[in-house]
């Protein structure tokens, strides 16, 4: 052995692998404000019932499924003006009057409709309404219409469809 020291080297040696340099830490997701969660939620839900509705709505006035019965209704006694210069049935006829009740009954004998008798309009002794009802479903043979409690009119499906309801009374 030697008391003497192997020269030193000035640099050290470099490492056999680079260094690693560690992961930085991936950045935290932002949590949805309530507020955010709260429309996004309300705005969903108000697309989600305005499909439903739209898929399921009924069908209404001018829709392929149903059509408007009108007409006019003639009462030729016991016919007087009123204050209003309408008219209406005094006597046995009182119950003629405008908004008097209008049922459409479907070939079964089933009620499928109701309106009122409107308008009124006095020449002479005779009081005549319009007759409009709404939403009566197509696709009966035939047509029962009932103003008040006075019996059934019979109609064909053409003539209820193209409004050629005409009933009188008196």
């Amino acid at each position: 052995m030697t008391d003497q020291l192997p020269p030193q080297p000035t640099t050290p040696p470099p490492p056999a692998e680079p260094p690693t340099v560690p992961a930085l830490p991936s950045p935290a997701k932002r949590p949805v404000r309530p507020l955010t969660a709260g429309l996004l939620g309300l705005a969903i839900g108000a697309a989600i019932v305005g499909a439903a509705w739209a898929v399921t709505a009924e069908n209404g006035p001018g829709d392929p499924g149903t059509f408007t019965l009108e007409g006019t209704f003639e009462l030729t006694e016991g016919a007087t003006s009123d204050d209003n210069g309408g008219c209406m049935g005094t006597g046995g006829y009182d119950d003629i009057r405008e908004g008097t009740g209008v049922t459409v009954y479907g070939a079964g004998g089933d009620v499928i409709a109701t309106g009122a008798i409107q308008n009124p309009d006095f020449s002479g002794l005779t009081c005549t309404f319009d007759v409009k009802v709404e939403d009566v479903p197509k696709g009966e043979k035939f047509y029962k219409v009932e103003v008040s409690h006075r019996g059934t009119l019979q109609l064909t499906a053409q003539e209820a469809q193209s409004g050629q309801f005409a009933g009188s009374l008196g």
